[in-house]
């Protein structure tokens, strides 16, 4: 897919949503906007710098790439001025120009851990995406090297502002059909391109378990309000070869957590599925679509769930924003504290699968 058609599709997915949810429309105008700057602009970097056009509280101002021609295209698209262009080697120059206040790092997993740590040596505070770094002991490192530079550190955890997802974690948390004892989600989509870096093992760590599969250990932990103490998991088959050589194609877990609940989750390049289906006592609840970006479908024992479809980009960034423009600190759950439990978990379902056994967690 060409930039053009990218943006294409994004307008015309986004043309359906609501632009902002009902409690960010409701926010007064602030008189001063953070400023932004993308480190990486890759495919889902388009997407974040096109929804955040609708941003209330800030702004896309600045970019990093190791690319000169994109450097140019962005800059004509978005008014970037040359001051505010970077590449990977004078990043650290960034330290010096007042326009940026979070450095949003989305660059291949391998690349998280060095760039949030001179982020944060620029005094600039960091939104990482997901999975925050390649394993829990990087994870350890970001955060301290925020901490020891005073600046904030989010990951780009978007589900937790979407109403469809958070009405998923109200009825699981609060237990509205009695405890949780069977959660199953999964997320798939049939991709991978030779070349593509998320098929390097040293690049991406891993292949959809680290791609899509935190959104599945987020919604079991977001539902049941737990975080798991034991895991179990199998690699699926490998399909096609050539290309999955050094990753897995599709790998299928199980989580067991303190109450007894258990989440059943799979990932996958070979299939398109995207599910989460909750089951208690008294009742169920369940998504499809529930990870992707929408539009969402939710039903309960209760009857079809009605949310507006938000832009979840802009709903993220907002809330982040406003949190640091108000100097409130980054909720764990939002947090590095909570990349790091996911790479944990990740880390644990990798040995599982390895070893066919079930391996425990310890936080």
């Amino acid at each position: 897919m060409n930039r053009r058609t990218f943006l294409r599709n994004v307008s015309v997915a986004s043309s359906a949503l609501p632009i902002v949810s009902p409690a960010l429309a409701a926010m007064s105008s602030p008189a001063k906007k953070l400023g932004v700057a993308l480190v990486g602009l890759g495919r889902y970097a388009e997407y974040m710098a096109y929804q955040m056009k609708e941003c209330q509280y800030c702004e896309f101002r600045g970019l990093v790439t190791g690319t000169p021609s994109k450097a140019e295209s962005w800059s004509k698209e978005y008014n970037i001025p040359e001051k505010n262009r970077y590449n990977y080697q004078n990043f650290d120059q960034i330290k010096d120009n007042p326009d940026v206040d979070i450095v949003y790092v989305i660059l291949p997993n391998a690349m998280h851990k060095e760039f949030t740590i001179r982020a944060a040596k620029a005094k600039k505070h960091v939104i990482v995406e997901k999975p925050m770094a390649l394993n829990p002991a990087e994870c350890v490192e970001m955060m301290n090297a925020c901490r020891e530079n005073g600046v904030q550190l989010a990951v780009g955890y978007r589900l937790h502002f979407e109403p469809y997802n958070l009405e998923m974690k109200r009825l699981g948390q609060e237990k509205v059909f009695g405890p949780v004892r069977i959660v199953e989600t999964s997320l798939g989509y049939f991709s991978g391109q030779a070349g593509e870096w998320r098929l390097n093992k040293k690049l991406a760590g891993g292949g959809p378990l680290m791609n899509l599969g935190v959104y599945c250990i987020q919604a079991g932990r977001y539902i049941t309000g737990e975080d798991p103490m034991a895991v179990t998991a199998q690699f699926g088959p490998v399909l096609r070869k050539a290309l999955f050589s050094e990753v897995e194609e599709s790998i299928t877990w199980q989580m067991q957590f303190p109450s007894g609940a258990i989440c059943t989750s799979t990932t996958t390049c070979a299939a398109g599925i995207d599910r989460l289906y909750a089951s208690a006592e008294k009742g169920h609840f369940e998504l499809s679509p529930a990870i992707s970006y929408g539009p969402f479908k939710g039903r309960s024992t209760n009857g079809e769930m009605d949310f507006p479809q938000i832009n979840q980009q802009a709903a993220q960034m907002d809330a982040i924003s406003k949190l640091l423009l108000d100097n409130q600190p980054i909720p764990d759950h939002i947090g590095g504290l909570e990349g790091w439990k996911d790479m944990k978990v990740i880390e644990a379902v990798y040995k599982a699968a390895r070893t066919q056994t079930k391996v425990s967690i310890t936080y």
